[in-house]
C-alpha cells in the first residue's frame, strides 16, 4: 500500500511538471465555501516579468540558489520565535498544489518530503509559473490573471513594476490586504519589494526563471 501511495504521488508530481493543475485542495475548499472563485490559468510568458520578480523578491529572494529549502530563512524564523516565515516558494507551491492548509506536523512532514522531489522534477521557471497561477490574492481570487483584472482592470502582461509589487505585497495575507487600497505600511512593503525585484534582476538571482 505504501509503495502504491508513493508511486501515485510521484506520478502526480511529474504530471504537474507538464500539465497545468486544474485546481487545488484549497481552491476547491474556497469554492465550496464561497460558491464560486475567480481563476484563469495564464502561461508565464504572458505575465509581466515584473510580477515574477516581485513575488520572488517578496517571498523567497534566494529562490534561484536553493534546492527547495532556504536554510538561512529557516534559521531566522526560528530565532524570531516563529514570527517570521521561512517557507520558500517551492514549499508554498507544494502546500497549495498537493496538501491542505494548517500547521499540523503531518502536513509539514509531507511538505518536507515532497518539496525536494518537486525541485528535482520541475524547472525553477515551472515552479514560479504554478505559484503565480494558484496563489490567492483576495477572497476567491486566485492566480495573477484574476488578480490583475480584479485590482487593476488589466491583463497580467500589462502590469507595471509598481502594480506587480502591490500585488506581491498582499501575500501571504490576501484576505486582510488590498493591492488597490493599500495601507501606508503596505505601501512601504511594496516599495521594498520593488527595490528587491530590481536587485535580484541586477545580481542574477532572477536568472533561473527569466527567459
Amino acid at each position: 500500500m505504501a509503495l502504491v501511495t508513493i508511486a501515485v504521488m510521484l506520478l502526480w508530481i511529474s504530471a504537474y511538471a507538464v500539465f497545468d493543475p486544474p485546481t487545488t485542495p484549497y481552491i476547491l475548499a474556497e469554492k465550496s465555501r464561497l460558491g464560486e472563485v475567480d481563476r484563469e490559468w495564464v502561461p508565464l510568458e504572458e505575465i509581466s516579468p515584473h510580477m515574477a520578480r516581485s513575488v520572488v523578491a517578496a517571498e523567497d529572494a534566494n529562490f534561484c540558489i536553493h534546492w527547495g529549502f532556504d536554510m538561512a530563512a529557516i534559521r531566522a524564523a526560528m530565532e524570531g520565535g516563529g514570527a517570521r516565515g521561512g517557507s520558500t516558494i517551492t514549499q508554498q507551491v507544494v502546500k497549495n498544489a498537493y496538501l491542505w492548509q494548517g500547521r499540523s506536523w503531518l502536513r509539514k512532514a509531507l511538505e518536507a518530503l515532497i518539496t525536494p522531489v518537486v525541485e528535482a522534477v520541475w524547472t525553477k521557471r515551472r515552479i514560479v509559473e504554478v505559484y503565480l497561477n494558484i496563489a490567492e490574492f483576495d477572497q476567491g481570487v486566485f492566480g495573477v490573471e484574476a488578480a490583475a483584472r480584479h485590482y487593476f482592470d488589466k491583463g497580467p502582461e500589462e502590469l507595471s513594476a509598481t502594480q506587480a509589487a502591490l500585488l506581491a505585497s498582499v501575500l501571504p495575507n490576501p484576505k486582510a490586504r488590498s493591492a488597490s487600497q493599500p495601507s501606508q505600511a503596505q505601501r512601504g512593503r511594496a516599495a521594498s519589494i520593488s527595490d528587491g525585484a530590481a536587485t535580484i534582476l541586477a545580481d542574477g538571482r532572477a536568472a533561473c526563471f527569466e527567459d
